[in-house]
């Protein structure tokens, strides 16, 4: 992973009718990464993200993507960008192969539209009309028109809506490999475990605020609490601690001392989804 900065965010800041949408945050997204970019509903990162994409004027701040200030940006800069918008409109009578083709032609040098396809798992539809795909289907389609221009940087918005967990799973190995080829990806995402998977870092957005920054394992790491869970005579017992090497270790000897079983022993750690939620629910620290 490159340390130059693919993305650079100073004092962004952004309102609607006075009120602040986005309130001075700052971050950075290094060359080659997967960076999540995480929040509620009305926290701030739909108006963040269609900032960088160029979408969007912002009221303060300096923003630069690729070197680039995307607001009235050129062609040639547009051209290094793939994105995957949470809605988009397509031609519905267009076949997929058509659709790609038509994209692939507002590049200079797209990539190669069957490879696309293949890559999206949409090869065996490429002569289906657009009307006729499921809704998980149109977001392959999406994806597929994002990478189409052999972009050097992808914005995925919630990118496997609407997926089966089973097409979930492929969505994820294509950002891998596209991760693996030197691409660098902002990741919004409603899918908390999705985001531990795929993101090399995440940032946590909270009323326009940015809460923390960090890799998932960073996050989950500043969480005090393990739980340890088992049951007695029946009865579930839960026993949250900061240091459950201790504390596991007290009750597996107790249990032998009597010779009995911890039966449902179970140790479960933070997950992203707790720290997240404790983020965006609890007061800033």
């Amino acid at each position: 992973m490159s340390s130059a900065a693919a993305i650079s965010v100073r004092g962004l800041r952004k309102a609607y009718d006075g009120r602040e949408a986005v309130r001075g945050i700052d971050f950075d997204v290094l060359a080659g990464e997967v960076f999540g970019l995480l929040g509620p509903n009305g926290a701030g990162k739909t108006t963040t993200v269609e900032i960088l994409e160029g979408y969007r004027e912002r009221d303060g701040g300096d923003v630069r993507v690729l070197g680039v200030d995307p607001w009235g940006s050129d062609r040639r800069h547009r051209e290094r960008i793939g994105v995957v918008l949470q809605q988009s409109e397509l031609p519905p009578s267009l076949s997929v192969r058509e659709v790609h083709l038509m994209f692939a032609g507002y590049y200079a040098e797209p990539r190669d539209v069957d490879e696309v396809l293949e890559l999206v798992g949409l090869a065996e539809k490429a002569s289906e009309r657009v009307k006729t795909l499921s809704g998980g289907q149109k977001r392959r389609l999406d994806l597929g028109i994002a990478l189409v221009g052999d972009p050097e940087l992808v914005f995925l918005d919630e990118p496997t809506t609407g997926f089966d967990p089973a097409a979930r799973r492929t969505a994820w190995e294509l950002v891998r490999s596209l991760r693996s080829l030197g691409k660098t990806i902002l990741l919004t995402t409603h899918y908390l475990d999705e985001a531990q998977q795929l993101a090399d870092r995440v940032a946590v957005i909270r009323e326009g605020s940015l809460v923390r920054i960090g890799t998932p394992a960073e996050l989950i790491g500043a969480a005090p609490q393990v739980e340890i869970r088992y049951r007695d005579d029946g009865r579930e017992v839960v026993v949250a601690t900061a240091e459950p090497t201790r504390v596991l270790a007290d009750l597996t000897a107790r249990a032998v001392a009597e010779g009995r079983e911890l039966e449902g022993l179970e140790v479960r750690r933070p997950t992203l989804e707790d720290v997240y939620l404790e983020l965006v629910d609890g007061d800033e620290s």
